[in-house]
């Protein structure tokens, strides 16, 4: 029999509701599998800092790297926002992408047959949509020094070394060669000098993969064309700031963002989470769509575990689900034929993954 350590960061706001669901149908699975999940519970976020004084404690980077991989939910809310900045969770959260090398965000964007209504664009315009983000995630702006500001200014600065560009690069084309074989790489070479370093690297990469179709687009026009024409797209490979921005706007294209998953992955260990935030208008009232953090746990089996059968698995029963009817009160008014608490959500993928 396999066995997995996860590490579990349930985190603020909605986190533990839906991470509580992941497990359960990653128990479904194993309940009939060769392989078994042990969890361990750490901390980060607001819950951490109330708990320790600091959102991002050191065993929980610890526990994380001793871990076959992390599972996580969600952090933040209005309660910690006038804490000093390095005290935030949003904090806590960058820190420990970069302790675990999580250089790579892997966003993917797929529009379900069964909430083609759900979206706000028409339905001849998004069908057929399936879309992966890869965002450097480790570098850029968030991260470039120096930083700082005083009372009349503010500075930040974009920094990539080529080494940084390279290694995102790589893994967007690999990941095209699984796919329909495209890469569009989006900066903004025309006005800034790090962006036309990220774009001459990005083509050198590209040598190495003749298999892989390479175009370059304009951020502010790659915006546009995910309104547009997003079936022209199949990997968007951007760097962290524009990513930020685009794989929210492309998870819009799927009617809600409590659907996507996300995988953060890099030389250490993979973090998967939904993309979603904590939520903490809603937390405790059981109506959090756990589908995201569901599958993001079909993305932990896939790319860190290496169980591509398990994470199909879990992936047909999500669209089962959909395709029979099930819905969180997000998707309540788009073709439900009975609307599900998110432990009922958690419940149904869970069941027709033990049939």
């Amino acid at each position: 029999m396999k066995r997995y350590k996860i590490a579990l960061i349930k985190g603020d706001g909605i986190g533990p509701e839906i991470i509580d669901e992941a497990v359960k149908v990653l128990d479904a699975l194993a309940s009939y599998s060769d392989f078994d999940f042990s969890y361990e519970e750490l901390l980060m976020g607001g819950v951490a800092y109330d708990m320790t004084g600091d959102p991002l404690p050191q065993e929980t980077i610890s526990g994380s790297l001793k871990s076959d991989a992390v599972l996580f939910g969600a952090i933040g809310g209005q309660k910690w926002d006038n804490l000093p900045r390095e005290k935030r969770p949003e904090s806590g959260l960058l820190r420990f992408r970069k302790e675990l090398g999580v250089y790579a965000n892997l966003r993917p964007a797929v529009v379900y047959n069964e909430l083609i209504n759900a979206s706000s664009l028409k339905p001849e315009i998004i069908k057929g949509v399936d879309i992966m983000v890869v965002r450097e995630l480790i570098g850029g702006i968030y991260f470039g020094e120096p930083k700082g500001r005083t009372k009349d200014k503010g500075w930040n600065t974009m920094l990539y070394t080529r080494k940084e560009v390279e290694r995102i690069a790589h893994q967007a084309f690999k990941i095209a060669q699984k796919r329909d074989k495209r890469v569009c790489s989006i900066d903004k070479a025309n006005v800034l000098d790090v962006s036309q370093l990220w774009r001459d690297v990005v083509t050198e990469i590209s040598s190495e993969y003749p298999d892989v179709e390479l175009s370059h687009m304009y951020v502010d026009n790659a915006a546009m064309q995910l309104i547009l024409n997003p079936r022209q797209f199949d990997v968007m490979l951007t760097g962290n700031i524009f990513g930020d921005i685009l794989s929210d706007e492309a998870s819009m294209l799927c009617g809600s963002i409590g659907l996507l998953p996300s995988a953060s992955v890099g030389e250490k260990i993979g973090v998967y989470e939904p993309i979603h935030g904590s939520a903490p208008d809603i937390a405790g009232q059981g109506i959090a769509n756990p589908i995201a953090t569901i599958a993001s746990a079909s993305m932990m089996l896939r790319h860190s575990l290496g169980e591509e059968e398990a994470a199909n698995i879990i992936d047909a029963a999500i669209t089962r689900a959909l395709s029979e009817g099930y819905r969180t009160q997000d998707l309540a008014q788009f073709d439900a034929k009975e609307v599900c608490s998110t432990s009922e959500m958690g419940s149904i993928i869970a069941n027709y993954i033990k049939r």
